[in-house]
């Protein structure tokens, strides 16, 4: 058998859900082509009574061009009672928890499978501490959002436990929420009408 056979991988396969062949080709094609990775993701929010609201996302450019969702997605966010709301959604921070939540768990998945580790079970629970002084306008030294965001992951896989916290460390290192909290993003807020 020749060196270079022995040394030859197998092609990659479908693993936890995740079409590794087709994430393999995604890479190669935005590194070919740089301009594919250019994209502008979208939300509509649209008051509906007090606190509550509604945000629709469908569409988004990326890829060369614009894209549509299979499906339109409606959220519903609102305040607790305890806050003046009418508990109609989450509240916006819990969305963001849920947002960091889900990107940290998709890229565990993506991760997981390029490197071949079957997933058994990922599961995180997070939470962030927040004092409403700020919000509230009652202290100018307290900030309006989280001081501080916790994430534990409970992970198992076939693979040893350094590998698979390994794979939540890239995880963390490539998510694209965990990027927009930890740093601060340029936002340009503009108001039209009246």
């Amino acid at each position: 058998m020749s060196q270079a056979t022995m040394t030859e991988r197998p092609a990659p396969q479908p693993m936890n859900g995740v079409d590794v062949p087709t994430l393999f080709a995604t890479i190669g094609a935005v590194d070919a082509q740089r301009e594919l990775a250019q994209f502008r993701f979208r939300a509509t929010n649209t008051w509906q009574r007090g606190t509550h609201s509604k945000t629709s996302v469908k569409s988004f450019f990326g890829a060369g061009g614009e894209q549509e969702h299979v499906r339109e997605f409606v959220i519903d966010a609102d305040h607790p009672q305890v806050l003046v709301g009418e508990d109609n959604g989450a509240t916006p921070v819990e969305l963001v928890l849920v947002a960091l939540a889900s990107c940290l768990t998709a890229g565990i998945g993506n991760i997981a499978s390029a490197r071949g580790v079957e997933l058994h079970e990922v599961e995180s629970r997070l939470e962030g501490e927040a004092n409403l002084e700020g919000l509230l306008g009652l202290s100018d030294d307290v900030r309006n959002g989280f001081s501080k965001i916790r994430v534990d992951f409970s992970i198992k896989g076939d693979a040893p436990e350094e590998k698979l916290q390994a794979i939540v460390e890239q995880s963390k290192n490539r998510s694209a929420v965990f990027d927009i909290i930890t740093n601060q993003v340029p936002v340009e807020i503009t108001v039209n009408g009246a």
